[in-house]
């Protein structure tokens, strides 16, 4: 299957909006992670979270659109305008039948349902906005790019919880490598920071409790990690295939190259322990990208704080890398920022995709003492490396494993 190209970024993060400003802060190895003061949390197990706080200052939208949306369609919109900008694409130039939207998220836009299931039940129907059933309906994102931007072409909303961008993603490259369509917008949102979110989140008993110490909760593959810490944003990328971008004069900033996708099927929740299944995932991602593992020069973890998560990501590892694992760099940026959920994986390929342009590793926060020694983790500062190809990998509940191989332009 040919490599895809990626010819424009478009970041909504914790750790800041736009692409600049997202890897600006990413370099500086800090955490954006604090105490949730939007709504009274103060009785959540977990009441910290990666949020975002001036969505409004970057926004294109009218106040109109914004009455009938959720944040997590605001911050989709918000980050398919600045992919579009970063890749040099005018929407009315293009066919809309051969342009898709390839998007995926965990939860849903929960803000804006409920808070019309507490007007339900305070007013009764005639106090829920008509525009609720088309607000927060985990397809809401890809329908209103859809609408905003005259776009028609196949497109597909994706939901496999913490796994739903990374497999878009997969999913955008199949498609563009069978020639279906010229373009298309790919990624994922996520706004989890909501009273009900938040419970939901809490009940699935993987949060970080360590609420006196935001900045030191998320701790992926540290000896003191408690769990995850949430996190809200989207990322979204132009994808097309390198014949267009190159005719085009596109600045093309990676290739996605393979992709694979398996599930555990041990757990409706948990992922298997000795991760085999992953293992297997990763070849067959390398497989279909061409490449060996002797050619990898970084990974980016999913690492979810979680002892059974973190260990069996790390056999998966080892079984597929054997000794050279040692010599290769790890990390998990999103300790920095928090766990996007459904957009993680889109972000962590962006996060990639900058690395390999400015030639620095990201840091794995709070990394002090990991659980399992021996191992290349990026900790404490930004270390420079040459990366000219690197394997993401995104994981989700029910031991869904999605992976990506991505290559420098």
């Amino acid at each position: 299957m040919d490599k895809i190209a990626v010819t424009g970024i478009g970041v909504v993060a914790p750790s800041g909006i736009g692409k600049r400003q997202f890897w600006a802060n990413i370099k500086s190895g800090r955490s954006f992670i604090k105490e949730i003061t939007r709504f009274d949390s103060s009785k959540y197990p977990s009441r910290i979270a990666g949020q975002i706080d001036d969505l409004e200052k970057y926004s294109h939208i009218s106040e109109r659109l914004l009455k009938k949306i959720d944040a997590f369609s605001h911050m989709a919109l918000i980050a398919s305008e600045m992919a579009l900008q970063d890749a040099g694409i005018d929407i009315k130039n293009e066919d809309p039948s051969l342009i898709g939207i390839f998007l995926g998220n965990a939860i849903g836009g929960w803000l804006y349902a409920e808070t019309e299931l507490r007007d339900l039940y305070l007013e009764g129907r005639e106090g829920v906005s008509p525009y609720m059933a088309s607000a927060w309906f985990p397809a809401a994102p890809q329908g209103q790019v859809s609408i905003y931007y005259g776009i028609k072409g196949f497109s597909k909303t994706v939901v496999a919880d913490r796994a739903s961008s990374l497999m878009a993603l997969g999913y955008a490259r199949k498609v563009l490598a069978k020639n279906k369509l010229n373009m298309i917008l790919a990624g994922g949102m996520e706004a989890p920071v909501t009273p009900y979110a938040l419970l939901c989140c809490n009940t699935y008993g993987a949060l970080s409790k360590n609420n006196n110490d935001p900045e030191h909760a998320y701790r992926p593959f540290d000896k003191k990690r408690d769990g995850f810490v949430l996190g809200e944003g989207a990322g979204i990328v132009v994808m097309e295939s390198v014949n267009r971008a190159k005719q085009r004069g596109a600045n093309i900033l990676g290739y996605i190259s393979g992709y694979a996708t398996t599930c555990d099927a041990v757990d409706r929740i948990n992922c298997a322990p000795d991760g085999k299944e992953l293992a297997w995932t990763i070849n067959n991602a390398f497989s279909e990208a061409k490449v060996n593992p002797g050619e990898i020069d970084y990974i980016s973890l999913d690492g979810l704080a979680i002892d059974l998560w973190d260990n069996s990501e790390i056999n998966a590892l080892k079984l597929v890398f054997g000794h050279r694992l040692k010599d290769i760099p790890l990390s998990c940026p999103k300790s920095m920022f928090g766990n996007l959920l459904g957009a993680s994986g889109v972000v962590d390929m962006i996060t990639t995709i900058l690395a390999m342009e400015h030639s620095l590793v990201p840091i794995t926060l709070n990394l002090d003492a990991p659980s399992v020694n021996g191992l290349n983790y990026v900790t404490k500062e930004a270390k420079e490396y040459k990366i000219d190809k690197a394997l993401i990998i995104s994981r989700g509940r029910g031991g869904i494993n999605a992976v990506l191989v991505v290559e420098k332009a």
